[in-house]
């Protein structure tokens, strides 16, 4: 199992970074209007990990903040996952052939499985899924539509292709600062062999606490977004707590 990893999340909309309550458009707060400063300052903090999404891009189906990824890209020498509006192998191979460490796969991993499996033989290690449920059931199109599929049908689906994360969401959690759903974000990990990254809520230095725990033993790490930005969460104190866990 790889050490866990904490990425600080950027997400885009409209070439600015911001942050949603629950996936919901409406209600975004612009927390910085150059993304590539953003990048650069969790770079400076330490973190050794950045998850960026294209939220238009999830909604259109296609990259749609191309040029502050970009940015991003020029402006930081760690690690770049990316997620939002990747549909299609074109799209896979021009984001990893930009520099973008990880292409995310979401409502595709649905819609179009073979597309994962496909993508994750040709470059293996630089693709994950990324599963936002709701209930249970898997959300899809920037979370406008609830599959009828849960999260561990789908990721067995990828048990054997190769990829190289499966990032968990609990959309009711996102955003909203409640802590992460480890329950079953741990529940998901047991059941396959794909590394399990957990998203959506994380909220303090407990919930860091939380994923370092001998029963979080099989996560690959988790994505802080809000909490970061408003100051609930020290970088620092979160940093050197996983540095402590490691050695």
């Amino acid at each position: 199992m790889e050490a866990v990893i904490l990425f600080p999340a950027i997400d885009l909309k409209n070439g600015q970074c911001v942050r949603l309550e629950q996936g919901d458009m409406a209600r975004a707060t612009v927390f910085n209007l150059d993304p590539a400063a953003q990048a650069r300052s969790f770079a400076a903090q330490g973190f050794e990990y950045l998850h960026v999404v294209d939220l238009d891009g999830a909604f259109a189906g296609k990259p749609m903040n191309a040029q502050a990824v970009e940015a991003m890209l020029k402006a930081i020498t760690i690690p770049v996952q990316l997620g939002g509006g990747i549909r299609d192998i074109g799209t896979v191979e021009a984001w990893l052939a930009k520099g973008i460490a990880r292409v995310i796969i979401g409502t595709a991993a649905v819609r179009d499985p073979e597309l994962v499996k496909s993508a994750a033989r040709k470059y293996p290690g630089r693709v994950a899924v990324g599963l936002d449920a709701r209930h249970g059931k898997v959300a899809v199109e920037g979370w406008a539509e609830t599959s009828q599929v849960t999260a561990l049908e789908i990721a067995q689906r990828f048990e054997d292709a190769g990829v190289a994360a499966i990032i968990f969401t609990d959309i009711s959690r996102d955003g909203l600062l409640k802590g992460l759903n480890l329950e079953a974000t741990i529940a998901l990990a047991d059941r396959i062999s794909i590394p399990v990254i957990a998203s959506g809520g994380l909220a303090s230095i407990e919930d860091v606490q939380a994923m370092l725990q001998p029963a979080a033993g099989k996560l690959a790490g988790a994505i802080a977004g809000r909490a970061l930005y408003d100051g609930r969460l020290d970088p620092a104190a979160a940093l050197a707590l996983i540095r402590q866990a490691r050695a």
